[in-house]
């Protein structure tokens, strides 16, 4: 095969365009194409009358050979990578399992992990994007692993989490951030990730949504999305298959504790008294899991603060970022709802960044603990909703709140979090003000054109008595220069929802180069929850490292 870059077209070119142009590029004619695959479709609106798609293709051809050495000289014409997934080892493994069809671990025969004499099952806590991708490729490579969750299965907890929206009654353990599917089951579904990626783990993640029933074009899309309508049944999917692979998965199911003996994890304690001997325990616990991370922090896991951020959500609507980004395109079906990503470099020496953006989305809450307020942002696959919004975030460091104690993010989170319980009414309402306002420096007394999509209800207000202070004075002074990078940021009536504590975690779990936790033979924390991922595929993707190490020390 042979790979093609920088292939540019009108965003609304004709199905035959794509082939005429990767033909005239090869110097061949359309009927000598064999094969073409787009790897990648990425929209280019930098100059609004000119809309480009711009894609990646992989074309098989007569002479190959031939072709690229006419080519040699022309840097976007390569032979094409291998996409395929394969596990890294250092050794032929041996005693491995026979895989079936939905065992496919790397479409290679000699990725499988090597048996102890006597194995004891792994156990993964925690089924977000790390947890789920760490047991079903140890289910692949023939382990039997243990996952288990303290929230419910993801049909229950759509339920669950579908009244606390409407009435305002939390269910601790079974809400936004826990349960099947973790905190990235109610959001965009954003696949987009920054990380380096010569393994093919990401391939591995989204070809294994694909083989769950998401939808294919996210093999290629430069900012795949997902949906949360498409991501329940996704994680329901991968589940039913890590059962099939047989796994083990129970919900409803909290790790209380952990034994250990000479310097190793022997075995995990749940809620209900039970203790389940293990000498393999992943933590892919997610970043609310205040509770476990109180009990690991009294076991002696070590952990250190990290920065994180804090801020608000802040929502417009969707078509004045349609216009802002695509200008006479706006609305076109061709391209969708628009999307942004924004950062401004302040005067007081900090930034605001604009993160997790939720074209055609709604603010959602977002609360774990009782009397706590927490917003963020979903969408459904289609992205068709009125508003879009956002996180509008800034950073903080242990700086911040003077003390390098590892759980002092956590107790920072919360104070906020309390703070905008209370000025929302004390009901779980979130604490809303106008930009407008908040420019002026007066509290919102009522709403304006921009409807809030927060349910179970919002009340205005001023918001820097639910924020820290250098948070506020850097909104304040990062929005005029927002407004200036997209036209209509900084609207009078854009709300602003508060408050947005939880887009990372604020504390980190250390590990060595095995993955396990430093000093603790058999804990391998991952995922957010541990400080090592930032989204559903950087997570997903290092549930596959933890799965790998884990297989490696066998």
């Amino acid at each position: 095969m042979i790979r093609i870059r920088e292939i540019a077209l009108p965003f609304d070119h004709d199905a035959a365009a794509l082939a005429g142009a990767v033909a005239r590029k090869l110097g061949i004619g359309v009927s000598a194409l064999r094969e073409l695959t787009v790897i990648r479709r990425a929209i280019d609106a930098r100059k609004k009358r000119r809309i480009l798609a711009v894609y990646t293709v992989h074309a098989a051809v007569d002479d190959e050979a031939a072709v690229l050495s006419r080519l040699a000289k022309d840097g976007h014409v390569t032979e094409a990578p291998s996409m395929a997934y394969v596990m890294p080892t250092t050794a032929a493994p041996s005693g491995s399992a026979e895989m079936g069809d939905k065992g496919n671990l790397s479409h290679t025969e000699d990725a499988s992990c090597r048996f102890r004499s006597t194995l004891l099952q792994p156990i993964i806590v925690g089924s977000g994007p790390c947890g789920l991708m760490a047991a079903l490729v140890l289910a692949q490579a023939g382990l039997k692993p243990v996952l288990i969750e303290r929230g419910k299965d993801v049909t229950a907890r759509v339920k669950d989490v579908q009244a606390f929206w409407k009435s305002g009654v939390l269910n601790p353990e079974s809400n936004v951030p826990f349960g099947e599917g973790g905190a990235g089951t109610f959001s965009d579904g954003k696949l987009t990730t920054q990380i380096k990626d010569k393994h093919n783990r990401v391939r591995k993640v989204l070809q294994e949504f694909v083989a769950a029933g998401a939808p294919e074009e996210i093999l290629y899309q430069a900012k795949p999305h997902i949906g949360t309508d498409n991501l329940v049944r996704v994680v329901r999917h991968i589940r039913e298959t890590i059962i099939e692979l047989g796994g083990t998965v129970r919900f409803e199911t909290k790790l209380t504790g952990i034994e250990i003996r000479d310097g190793a994890v022997t075995a995990a304690v749940l809620d209900d008294g039970e203790t389940i001997a293990t000498d393999t325990l992943v933590l892919a616990i997610g970043h609310s899991a205040r509770d476990t991370f109180e009990m690991l922090h009294a076991a002696g896991v070590t952990m250190t603060a990290k920065p994180f951020s804090l801020g608000v959500r802040i929502e417009h609507p969707q078509g004045l970022i349609d216009t802002a980004q695509y200008g006479e395109f706006a609305g076109h079906p061709k391209l969708g709802a628009a999307e942004y990503k924004l950062v401004a470099h302040c005067e007081n020496g900090r930034s605001a960044y604009t993160f997790c953006m939720c074209p055609g989305g709604e603010v959602i809450a977002s609360s774990s603990e009782p009397g706590q307020v927490v917003t963020n942002g979903m969408s459904i696959y289609r992205r068709n909703r009125a508003n879009a919004n956002s996180a509008l975030l800034v950073g903080v460091t242990p700086d911040d709140f003077d003390t390098d104690e590892p759980l002092a993010g956590i107790e920072f989170q919360r104070r906020w979090e309390r703070a905008a319980f209370e000025l929302g009414g004390g009901n779980y309402n979130a604490p809303v003000q106008l930009v407008g306002d908040f420019l002026s420096g007066k509290a919102s007394t009522k709403l304006g054109k921009v409807a809030p999509s927060y349910t179970p209800g919002v009340t205005p207000c001023d918001l820097t008595e639910c924020l820290p202070g250098f948070v506020s004075e850097t909104l304040r002074l990062a929005l005029p220069q927002l407004d200036k990078k997209l036209r209509g940021f900084a609207m009078d009536d854009a709300v602003m929802t508060a408050v947005e504590s939880r887009s990372s975690c604020p504390l980190r779990m250390v590990r060595d180069e095995t993955l396990q936790s430093v000093g603790l033979r058999g804990l391998y924390p991952g995922g957010e929850g541990a400080g090592y991922a930032g989204g559903i595929v950087s997570a997903a993707v290092d549930g596959i490292k933890i799965a790998e190490a884990v297989c490696h020390a066998l």
